[in-house]
């Protein structure tokens, strides 16, 4: 039994409203166990005996039957989720500066980010593997920064998502937890 973090795309935002409780009870029909919600940002961390990319299928599907819309997911393991926050360079927050990763289920779409932020000059960025770019963001500007407009570009949709550095810790503390009740 593995377990994974899953991030899903564009939730609680554009008029796809989804409850994390109707969330969790839906994916008790699928092939996951301990399955838990937080925040209400579309994070979650579950266990299965499936690979990552059964998972991710497995869990579209489970969000397009149940809810009805065009749901898309990264899903990582707990254990590449640690990696990912220690890898990271850059502080949760300061003052005037906060820290984001995009997360990728193409890499492709990641190099691609990862290009276009680098000709922006007034982005910092760094990528941390193949799934995961960090960058920061003004506080209180992140919607409007250069970086961030990017992101929300449609043909990014079905393969990126972005969380804070902040929520980052709490999904990895979460399934490190759940890979410590699995033991």
């Amino acid at each position: 039994m593995t377990s994974y973090a899953v991030f899903l795309r564009g939730i609680n935002v554009g008029g796809i409203n989804i409850k994390m409780a109707d969330l969790k009870d839906a994916l008790k029909s699928g092939p996951f166990t301990a399955v838990k919600t937080l925040l209400a940002s579309g994070n979650v961390v579950l266990a299965s005996d499936l690979g990552p990319a059964a998972v991710k299928k497995e869990f579209e599907t489970t969000l397009r039957e149940s809810f009805g819309y065009d749901a898309w997911v990264v899903v990582l393991t707990s254990e590449r989720v640690a990696e990912l926050v220690a890898a990271c360079r850059y502080p949760a927050d300061d003052k005037t500066t906060h820290t984001y990763l995009t997360l990728a289920s193409d890499t492709a779409a990641l190099d691609e980010l990862s290009a276009a932020g680098a000709a922006l000059d007034s982005v910092e960025q760094e990528r941390l593997g193949p799934e995961a770019l960090a960058w920061l963001a003004p506080a209180g500007g992140t919607l409007e920064s250069p970086f961030s407009k990017l992101t929300a570009k449609p043909k990014y949709k079905a393969s990126t998502t972005t969380r804070n550095l902040r929520t980052m810790v709490k999904v990895r503390d979460a399934a490190v937890s759940l890979e410590e009740t699995a033991d």
